[in-house]
């Protein structure tokens, strides 16, 4: 059975799960902001700043889960500034290596897009790593390619690679020119 769960705290069973994933998804070649082999002390102090993040009410945080298992993860980070209330960034989208093409990247995305019309955000951003299967996924589900920086990130071989940059539209928007 399937269910999505938000987290306002992090305990340690959860903390423990996600560094798991992460961990995971990173030796499946992911390009996460990680090299691998993934440096444990860096997973948790990532995931220790995701939840400082949450406490401060400055991003969500869902969880899918089957069973009791950890599947899959997404996060909407909130922008604070006063001029961009109405927008937020998706970032960490993780689906464990063997739950892949089972259609939960597409729940979750569907989860966080209707969680940030809750919080009033109607522009989702986001960026993946170019020529990345993720490209072809997030174009699938509406999201639109504004461009991409290249040399942006680097692999374990120090080898560079472009980002690419998407965007999403929530609701009515009157484009200005």
């Amino acid at each position: 059975m399937l269910k999505i769960k938000q987290f306002e705290t992090l305990g340690l069973n959860t903390h423990n799960q996600l560094c798991e994933l992460l961990s995971t998804c990173i030796e499946d070649d992911a390009s996460l902001g990680f090299y691998k082999p993934a440096n444990p002390d860096l997973l948790q102090q990532y995931w220790h700043s995701v939840a400082k993040a949450i406490a401060a009410k400055e991003r969500k945080l869902y969880i899918l889960y089957q069973g009791d298992a950890v599947v899959a993860t997404v996060q909407l980070s909130l922008c604070m500034k006063e001029n961009g209330q109405h927008r937020a960034e998706v970032e960490k989208l993780l689906v464990h290596p063997d739950a892949q093409r089972s259609g939960y990247a597409t729940i979750l995305m569907r989860h966080v897009e209707q969680s940030a019309l809750e919080n009033r955000r109607t522009l989702l951003v986001l960026d993946t790593q170019s020529g990345d299967e993720a490209e072809l996924f997030y174009q699938a589900i509406g999201y639109t390619k504004v461009g991409q920086i290249p040399f942006y990130v680097s692999d374990n071989q120090n080898q560079l690679h472009s980002t690419s940059y998407y965007y999403k539209f929530l609701g009515h928007h009157q484009q200005q020119q």
